[in-house]
């Protein structure tokens, strides 16, 4: 009788389990947008890396997929989970050692990328990131076109995994309206230069608070001084208001030191991936800005304007200062 009443607790116990397995996968859905999806630069052949579902674009530097996500009425959580890794020559060496800007964005038809996730690699070394992107519910969902993006210049260079997780929360903040208004690789002295970028944007006459996102970093095509290494101004207008002036900047890259397996070290002992940037470190994510502008964008038309001062100039062998920028609006019917 013991026997027969242990065996029956056993059972019931496995089969709550069970049950409960069940639920969490109905709570939690998963879309996997890439896996293991190369990127390369292939101007000759690069579509050889196409596959039924994954295009390549850019001569292999951007991959892009069109897929069904998750519908949903209530608060939800979206993270976006990527894993971005070298490809191995052989046991010591990989094909690209260096740090190289990427992103994952959403393609908007008719409007500017929306960036998901903007990073810069490791130096050949293997990262991973989970980031929360619950904000951008409004446009997280239905049909729609991700891409992948790494400025990479050798082939074969790197895989990329990136998926999205949908969970039912009731503390997830997700905004009403979404709106990509900049998506720039090259923003230079030349183009668009010092009087840099004006957006008509119009804001819905129902938002009780608008938010700006900024993702902002600085580079150069000789990896000397500016726009890298050298802090710069960027300044945001509001109907030819200023509204915010700041100089992005990292000065704690040497946490990233041990993912960055090829950085090289100078003779006066400093080690490349060590060095404070203009917003970003090799081998991490670049977060946003977060702007409250709800009292400049008030519901109806604005003007807005992006400036970078004194952005390297070319000079006589053809280099430069340039950056990469993108922004987006967030709103609200009600206040989060």
């Amino acid at each position: 009788m013991k026997q027969f009443i242990l065996a029956a607790l056993i059972f019931a116990h496995f089969l709550g389990v069970s049950n409960h397995c069940v639920a969490e996968s109905n709570a939690i859905q998963i879309v996997s947008v890439f896996s293991d999806n190369s990127i390369h630069f292939t101007p000759d052949d690069s579509t050889k890396y196409d596959t039924d579902s994954v295009k390549v674009f850019d001569n292999g530097r951007v991959i892009a997929r069109t897929i069904e996500l998750p519908q949903f009425n209530s608060p939800i959580r979206i993270t976006g989970h990527l894993t971005i890794k070298p490809i191995p020559k052989d046991e010591q060496e990989v094909y690209d050692r260096w740090d190289r800007a990427g992103n994952v964005r959403l393609e908007i038809p008719g409007n500017p990328d929306l960036e998901l996730i903007k990073f810069v690699t490791a130096y050949g070394g293997q990262t991973k990131y989970d980031v929360d992107l619950s904000n951008l519910a409004p446009l997280l969902s239905g049909r729609q076109t991700i891409k992948g993006f790494i400025d990479t210049w050798v082939t074969p260079a790197w895989k990329i995994d990136f998926s999205l997780s949908f969970t039912p929360d009731t503390e997830a903040v997700n905004a009403d309206w979404v709106k990509g208004i900049i998506y720039a690789e090259s923003f230079t002295r030349d183009n668009p230069g010092d009087k840099g970028v004006e957006i008509q944007v119009e804001i819905p006459k129902d938002m009780k608070r608008v938010l700006l996102h900024y993702y902002v970093s600085g580079h150069c095509t000789d990896g000397t001084d500016a726009d890298e290494f050298v802090k710069k101004n960027n300044i945001i207008y509001v109907d030819n208001i200023a509204v915010f002036r700041f100089r992005p900047w990292r000065d704690d890259c040497r946490q990233f030191r041990s993912i960055n397996p090829f950085c090289r070290r100078w003779t006066d002992g400093s080690w490349s991936c060590d060095y404070s940037r203009s917003g970003w470190c090799p081998g991490d994510i670049v977060k946003p800005l977060e702007l409250d502008l709800t009292d400049h964008l008030t519901p109806g038309k604005h003007k807005m304007r992006f400036i970078i001062e004194n952005i390297r100039p070319k000079d006589d062998k053809g280099n430069f200062g340039y950056w990469r920028i993108s922004s987006q609006l967030l709103g609200w019917k009600n206040l989060p």
